[in-house]
């Protein structure tokens, strides 16, 4: 178990649910609720490059808010601490997103946080898209492969 409050535990637990508000109701000056000025977003895994900053953050998610392959619904879920390390912790989640075709696809979170004045922040996030097995034979019922067609940072659009 990590040396780590409860009531820190709670606010990074917090902190990490919120993108799934935020995103959903698109609220993107709100970002800065959840991640740090500094961000570092890893969306390698998808094809996205590496966004750096909030602002670029920002932009992004603004930019790609019409795209009707947008999910309907992000949600944020499995949060474990993995380290701590002063004013640094680390924590594994998952994303689910549900599409507006009915369709939906996860991803795993791996987050650093920060404590920073106004509390726990993300400043590093790696986006992991979860997809079916190297090896599984089609047909095998293993989980879909997830395609990105679109991707509001974070998780992907769809599942094919």
């Amino acid at each position: 178990m990590l040396d780590i409050t409860a009531a820190d535990r709670i606010a990074i637990h917090e902190t990490i649910a919120l993108h799934g508000h935020v995103a959903d109701d698109r609220e993107w000056d709100r970002w800065g609720e959840l991640y740090s000025d500094d961000l570092v977003l890893d969306l390698e895994d998808f094809g996205l490059g590496t966004t750096r900053g909030i602002a670029a953050l920002q932009k992004m998610a603004r930019d790609k808010q019409d795209d009707p392959a947008q999910p309907l619904g992000h949600h944020v879920t499995n949060i474990v601490l993995v380290a701590h390390d002063g004013d640094r912790v680390r924590a594994r989640s998952k994303g689910l997103a549900v599409n507006a075709d009915g369709t939906s696809g996860t991803v795993v979170y791996e987050d650093t946080l920060r404590r920073e004045p106004q509390g726990w922040r993300i400043c590093h996030r790696k986006v992991l898209a979860r997809r079916a097995p190297v090896n599984s034979p089609p047909d095998s019922g293993a989980e879909s492969n997830t395609t990105p067609t679109s991707s509001e940072p974070g998780l992907p659009t769809r599942v094919t």
